[in-house]
């Protein structure tokens, strides 16, 4: 027997052993016993818990706001480790009472202390003005040709596909 022949016989056998080793465990007619899994009773949020811990959590940023000058409050790089162990110390204590995060009674709390700490901290408007002419006509042109030419090239790349291959 010719080897080719024989080379091609044993990766036919061997395909056919691997298809029906790997079908073997993919049958949907065997049935498989599964424990059902038991549910978990799930409390209800307890709110009042929630609004204490969430004042535990007000008061150490408060004690760690009184440590920065207060005219930097409204300069995030100063107190943003700060404001982020506080969300962290809302969003645990919401969970550790099996409550959502956020929920309203956080949110409420959230914009109290927004309103105690930062009400100071207004930003002028921006006033947002067109481009020039010149300037925004590039920035449609540019992307309506660069799109036309990409189109030129996938036509003229499989006009020639003959070529290329």
């Amino acid at each position: 027997m010719d080897t080719n022949v024989f080379a091609v016989l044993k990766l036919f056998v061997v395909g056919i052993l691997v298809n029906a080793w790997m079908m073997g465990g993919l049958s949907a007619s065997d049935s498989v016993d599964v424990e059902p899994i038991p549910l978990r009773i799930k409390k209800p949020c307890n709110k009042s818990r929630l609004q204490w811990e969430v004042e535990i959590c007000g008061e150490e940023f408060k004690r760690d706001m009184a440590h920065i000058d207060p005219q930097h409050w409204c300069n995030l790089t100063h107190f943003i480790s700060q404001y982020h162990y506080f969300t962290v110390c809302t969003e645990k204590k919401s969970i550790d009472v099996q409550c959502y995060w956020p929920n309203p009674l956080v949110e409420s709390y959230i914009i109290r202390i927004h309103k105690h700490f930062f009400s100071n901290c207004t930003m002028e408007q921006v006033v947002w003005v067109d481009p020039p002419d010149k300037t925004l006509t590039i920035l449609i042109l540019v992307p309506v040709f660069l799109t036309l030419a990409m189109i030129a090239l996938v036509v003229w790349c499989s006009k020639r596909s003959d070529i290329l291959a």
